[in-house]
């Protein structure tokens, strides 16, 4: 961790559509939050400098920072947004000295080791296996996908790209939506339908289902409709996430436990089916008992990256 004297470091998640920025004081004390869109800055090196500008805060001398993209190497292309960017030239441009960098859901994954209870809610299974390892997924403007494996006498996050497996269907209605956005798309992956724009998706492919015009173009909008194609879409979108889910639980073993995080889910409030997610996430056939051990969390802390980030910070100081 920085000196007592030192000025706060600069936390930031730097996601498709918005980046979202914090200090981290000396006490280790996440402060001053604040969100900017992406679309109103020329690069991250100016979003940056407008949120220390609009806080009045000292220039840091160390940040953490992390990206809605694979980090390997001095590169980062956002998936889902145009910045293209070098962390060498971003760190002189800023004049910080020390700069951790990585994805942003290995950020939320070691965010979960610093969640209290009342930043998690329970959705059903069993108990978790204290060193066993854990999965987190979340839907937003994509879908994030990491893993935290105990390392020693902490953690480690291994952040991977399962957000663009291919989506399989379980039944014939949710093979009819995926045959129609094939056609859209030439990969149908689980992100083209479990994230916000994925419910949109989803809701576009029914009302073509149905010979109708969509009249909700956002995820905000189809979050909201009552119309019968906008209420599948949220029952599709609950359903294929715990697909999604209960794979990543199969393939890490992950009895530790599976987290949700980003923003859909939470956003879509009731919306979200928990029953219909669980019964999917334990759909697995001969391996449904095994699945039924897992506990499923839903994290409602709003910005659990600037746990792991701070995490990162004090780890490797």
């Amino acid at each position: 961790m920085a000196k007592a004297s030192a000025p706060p470091a600069l936390l930031g998640d730097i996601g498709g559509t918005n980046s979202r920025f914090a200090l981290l004081d000396n006490e280790g004390a996440i402060t001053r939050p604040q969100v900017l869109l992406n679309r109103d800055h020329a690069g991250l090196a100016e979003a940056a400098r407008a949120y220390l500008a609009q806080t009045g805060a000292a220039a840091p001398r160390e940040a953490a920072l992390c990206f809605a993209c694979p980090v390997e190497g001095d590169r980062i292309h956002l998936t889902n947004h145009g910045w293209d960017f070098s962390l060498r030239q971003l760190r002189s441009a800023l004049g910080i000295e020390r700069l951790e960098a990585v994805n942003d859901f290995a950020a939320v994954a070691l965010a979960v080791p610093r969640l209290a209870p009342g930043d998690v809610e329970r959705i059903s299974g069993g108990k978790a296996l204290t060193e066993a390892p854990v999965g987190v997924l979340g839907a937003g403007t994509g879908l994030g996908v990491a893993s935290l494996l105990r390392d020693g006498a902490g953690w480690r996050a291994l952040p991977g790209e399962g957000g663009h497996v291919t989506m399989a269907a379980m039944d014939d209605e949710e093979a009819a939506v995926l045959a129609r956005l094939r056609r859209r798309f030439d990969h149908v992956s689980a992100e083209r339908v479990v994230s916000g724009p994925g419910l949109v998706n989803l809701y576009q492919a029914l009302c073509d289902l149905a010979g109708r015009a969509p009249t909700a173009s956002e995820p905000a909008e189809v979050a909201l409709a009552q119309e019968a194609e906008a209420v599948a879409a949220r029952r599709i979108f609950s359903a294929m996430l715990g697909t999604v889910a209960g794979d990543l639980a199969l393939t890490l073993g992950a009895r530790g436990g599976v987290y949700l995080a980003g923003g859909v889910a939470l956003n879509l409030g009731a919306g979200f089916d928990r029953a219909l997610f669980r019964r999917r996430f334990e759909a697995k056939g001969r391996l449904s008992d095994y699945l039924a051990l897992i506990p499923t969390s839903l994290i409602t802390h709003t910005t659990p990256a600037f746990l792991g980030l701070a995490s990162l910070l004090a780890r490797s100081s």
